[in-house]
């Protein structure tokens, strides 16, 4: 038994970010296996994450805006995610170099 483990890390890795550790406030990101999701957080907040041109094809994530503002580093923070807000992954076909 995994302790739900496995299950927790397949949803965050579908999402596109997921956390680098235990006891870390940082979430790595990666590439989204989904459109879009919604998370309602606890606080009354909702996170809602798009995955702009996603495909089979187009899995190499291009550029990535958080609420509004390009979001220039590879993590999230609990943070991010917390205050509520929208995150975009702009995917595309080819490696960003």
């Amino acid at each position: 038994d995994d302790c739900g483990q496995m299950s927790a890390w397949y949803i965050f890795t579908a999402l596109g970010f997921y956390p680098v550790a235990p006891g870390s406030d940082q979430y790595s990101i990666g590439s989204p296996a989904v459109d879009g999701a919604t998370i309602q957080l606890e606080n009354g907040k909702s996170f809602v994450i798009e995955a702009q041109n996603q495909s089979d094809k187009n899995v190499y994530v291009q550029k990535m805006i958080l609420n509004g503002q390009p979001l220039n580093r590879f993590y999230l923070t609990h943070e991010d995610i917390t205050n509520g807000g929208k995150l975009v992954f702009v995917m595309g076909e080819k490696a960003k170099k």
